[in-house]
């Protein structure tokens, strides 16, 4: 029997103690997607022979090796899985991928078990849920409601209990409007933590892919191993230093009372108001910020020209095969292309002096507290106003990318009438950690890091995030903490031979040397061995003197290894010098 709650720390649970298995799980759940066929979450799921061989590679290994052994997972069906067919919710622009996403693929090499494909507003346009030739997504709580989009499949699913997580994209509030409107987690990571490659764009420059849980712990599990540089992704980004928790007495922005908007919803508004006493007991101070420039950004993600990057996306399919598109879902793309270099160069000018102006307020406060939406339509108002509704629900959503921020939609309550309310954490970009420990400081908790056994170990060569040795590293449950720096009393080679290429460290005479760029990541004690064992000479682990003052186990290099081999101390880190290479 499967438990309760279906969480992956209590799957790994069960699975360690052997009371269940993924085979297990993985029959009872398709019996259960099955039996809420008519909710139209799904697009496309895998038939039990196409699960065959996630299931068999887990036989090889073990959930102490795996972080994500067995665990079972949706894919928005505008990210690729190998061998499945990628809609984007438009029949006419299918396509079988040849290879997965890599989002997908770092969460398959952590034995997660992909169901399907899950429905969607089509190409991502549209924060309703009911934009799909598949059918539309019908809320998990009340059929009538509105599931939210663009990444409805996702949503329900999850919220169902079909899937331990879900992967959404969230361009708009993709991610986040549906996570409030089906009462579950939503978490939008900073722009380019994890990868599009492999995903259909929507606004290439601003997409994000998401993620779905019903707790932040399992959507931290989830966003440890899904995030990285990504070589083949042109927006990826490596992460920068990440706050891990705002402090205990934080201060939090709301919107200024006139600015708040409900849309004649009082069940939502009094929902607000309790949320803001909510996180003052949870130690926050209120604060009342102007949200003018927020709200202005916003206004230009659909009246400016990012519409054009819509447009672009599905040129093609315009000309070939108009009738293809969702007609609401046509006309609104159909208006990029009137956008003007112009156009674009004016909107980007004024998006910058917003963001100026934002900026500044973050000085005054550690994060800030919206509703997700100002209200939650029935199906059947939306397709009586398709365009009008729609946009009402972007009010609290539209600007988050287009300033770099990140957030977490977390749920709050259940009004009255049975809708469920809830309310997005935002902060700036890499606030990702602290916004998953604030999200469970909202429910009385604390976020758990998974496998707290684990092992810090710093790289400094091809093991780093986006090299070719990183593998070695993910395909162990391997972490990314941070990026550091190393005191300045050591020297750094690039020692002969390769591919792959690799550097050599080496601790000198105190001062005699420079501060080298270094990575730290963690692995489960458990898989450290295995690590060890792929360590050629004259390569061997000690321990890094950090300019922080820590000192954990890294790479270092034998000193009589560097006879002959460069010396690029100078460069300052192992980047630098492939970049000088190239």
């Amino acid at each position: 029997m499967l438990p309760e709650a279906l969480t992956i720390q209590a799957l790994l649970v069960a699975y360690r103690a052997g009371t269940l298995t993924p085979d297990d799980v993985v029959d009872t759940l398709l019996d259960r997607i099955n039996a809420d066929a008519d909710r139209n979450a799904w697009i496309r799921m895998l038939t039990r022979a196409e699960l065959s061989p996630y299931l068999a590679a887990l036989a090889e290994t073990t959930p102490e090796l795996k972080p994500l052994y067995g665990i079972p997972f949706a894919i928005k069906d505008n990210i690729d899985l190998a061998g499945v067919e990628t809609t984007a919710g438009c029949p006419a622009f299918a396509y079988i991928p040849a290879r997965s996403a890599t989002v997908v693929q770092r969460l398959l090499d952590a034995g997660a078990v992909p169901l399907g494909k899950t429905n969607l507003d089509q190409f991502a346009t549209g924060l309703v849920g009911t934009r799909s030739p598949y059918g539309v997504c019908r809320n998990a709580m009340d059929p009538d409601l509105i599931a939210g989009g663009s990444s409805s499949g996702s949503a329900v699913a999850t919220a169902l209990g079909q899937v331990a997580f879900a992967l959404g994209t969230d361009t708009a509030g993709s991610g986040r409007i549906p996570a409030a409107f089906n009462g579950i987690l939503g978490l939008k990571p900073t722009r380019g933590l994890l990868s599009t490659a492999g995903v259909v764009p929507a606004c290439a420059t601003l997409d994000c892919v998401s993620i779905f849980s019903t707790t932040p712990d399992d959507a931290q599990r989830v966003f440890d191993v899904a995030a990285g540089f990504d070589e083949s992704d042109p927006f990826s980004r490596r992460p920068a230093a990440q706050l891990s928790a705002f402090p205990p007495a934080f201060r939090f922005g709301v919107p200024a009372q006139a600015q708040l908007e409900f849309f004649d919803d009082d069940e939502y508004a009094a929902c607000f108001d309790r949320a803001r006493a909510h996180l003052e007991s949870r130690g926050g101070e209120l604060v009342e910020v102007d949200f003018a420039p927020w709200f202005e950004a916003a206004g230009l993600l659909y009246d400016g020209p990012w519409l054009a990057e819509r447009y672009l996306a599905v040129e093609n399919l315009l000309g070939r095969e108009p009738e293809a598109i969702h007609p609401v879902t046509r006309d609104i793309i159909e208006r990029g292309a009137a956008m003007s270099a112009t156009d674009a160069f004016r909107a980007d000018y004024r998006l910058r002096a917003l963001k100026r102006q934002t900026d500044a307020i973050w000085g005054q406060v550690d994060v800030m507290l919206v509703p997700t939406a100002g209200t939650h339509y029935r199906i059947d108002e939306i397709e009586a106003q398709p365009v009008e509704l729609n946009t009402n629900l972007g009010y609290y959503t539209n600007f988050m990318n287009l300033l770099d921020l990140s957030a977490c939609a977390v749920p709050a309550e259940m009004t009255d009438t049975g809708r469920p309310f809830g309310v997005t954490l935002f902060a700036p970009a890499f606030s990702d950690l602290a916004l998953l420990d604030l999200a469970a400081r909202w429910r009385g908790s604390k976020l758990v890091l998974p496998e707290t056994d684990r092992l810090p170990i710093v790289v400094c060569g091809a093991h780093m995030s986006g090299l070719p040795l990183n593998g070695q590293l993910t395909n162990l449950g391997g972490r990314f903490l941070r990026t550091a720096r190393t005191t300045t009393d050591y020297r750094f080679y690039a020692l002969p031979g390769g591919p792959p290429y690799r550097p050599g460290l080496v601790r000198t005479a105190e001062g005699d040397g420079d501060a080298i760029e270094v990575e730290v990541w963690d692995l489960p004690k458990t898989a450290v061995g295995s690590f060890l064992e792929g360590i050629p000479a004259p390569l061997g682990i000690g321990r890094v003197q950090l300019d922080d003052g820590t000192a954990p186990p890294g790479f270092l290099c034998e000193a009589t290894a560097v006879r002959g081999a460069t010396d690029i101390t100078e460069l300052g880190g192992w980047r630098a010098y492939l970049e000088q290479l190239r």
